[in-house]
């Protein structure tokens, strides 16, 4: 079974990883994992390429992506479950969808902040897009 498991370097999406460590066995085989980070693209601004260049950028979103799966990975190096990191750029929701599909997963698990729907449907919700978009089954962890 291979899992996709959304990252933001937050405390829920922590819980979603420790989540699927705990229920890991709930599988004939272990899982395989695909963690998965989307930074959202930063805007372009005009003039920003005068200042800043494509490799700096591209180095940024290395370095955020690398700092908010870096928890994810200890807990699963801890564990022994194999896994792949992934650093996507583009629409969260939409690239966590595309990511799922392209890798052929069984399953995306994300974590769910907890607002309420008040604050959900002011705010949107990443979760609550992917449930909307992707094929794939998808698990919310609370």
């Amino acid at each position: 079974m291979k899992i996709l498991v959304a990252i933001d370097g937050s405390a829920h999406s922590l819980d979603s990883v420790r989540f699927v460590i705990e229920h890991a066995n709930w599988y004939r085989e272990k899982p395989v994992l695909e963690l998965v980070f989307v930074h959202a693209p930063l805007p372009h601004l005009p003039r920003m390429g005068m200042v800043v260049g494509n490799e700096q950028i591209q180095r940024y979103y290395q370095e955020e992506g690398a700092a908010a799966l870096a928890g994810a990975k200890r807990l699963l190096e801890a564990s022994n479950l194999a896994y792949s990191e992934h650093i996507l750029v583009g629409p969260v929701a939409e690239s966590i969808v595309q990511h799922a599909n392209t890798a052929s997963c069984d399953l995306v698990v994300v974590g769910n902040r907890g607002m309420g729907a008040a604050a959900n449907f002011l705010l949107g919700s990443v979760a609550n897009r992917v449930l909307h978009l992707s094929p794939v089954p998808v698990l919310v962890v609370k």
